[in-house]
């Protein structure tokens, strides 16, 4: 087993009505319902956008400085994203493409590494 993020940006969800949301979040949270029931969800929150951002942390000189709001330097913000547990990479697109086609935009895959400790153990 592996753990993927599957994320979204925010600037790929063109507008939509409060309405258009509301269903976008049933059906979202339809494919979140299923991921539970095969035992392949982590954790998940889709209510990023840039007005959510707390702070930046950068190191200068050895210390923390830490800022108010996002400065990301990007155009695009993350939106939202899902952590799964699965056996392989088909497996975490395959739940990609059920959030991608229930949401209807798109959605990135990312593979977390895994790190084999001294003792041989992986974390």
């Amino acid at each position: 087993m592996g753990e993927y993020l599957i994320s979204f940006h925010d600037e790929w969800v063109p507008e939509h009505t409060a309405e258009q949301l509301g269903r976008k979040g049933v059906a979202g949270r339809a494919v979140i319902a299923e991921m539970k029931e095969r035992g392949v969800f982590v954790f998940s929150n889709g209510g990023l956008d840039a007005s959510t951002a707390v702070a930046s942390a950068v190191a200068r000189d050895g210390e923390a400085v830490i800022t108010d709001g996002p400065y990301a330097e990007t155009k695009e913000h993350l939106g939202g994203f899902c952590v799964v547990d699965v056996a392989d990479d088909e497996a975490a697109r395959f739940w990609a493409g059920r959030l991608a086609v229930a949401l209807e935009w798109p959605q990135e895959v990312h593979r977390f590494p895994v790190f084999v400790d001294a003792d041989g153990t992986s974390s």
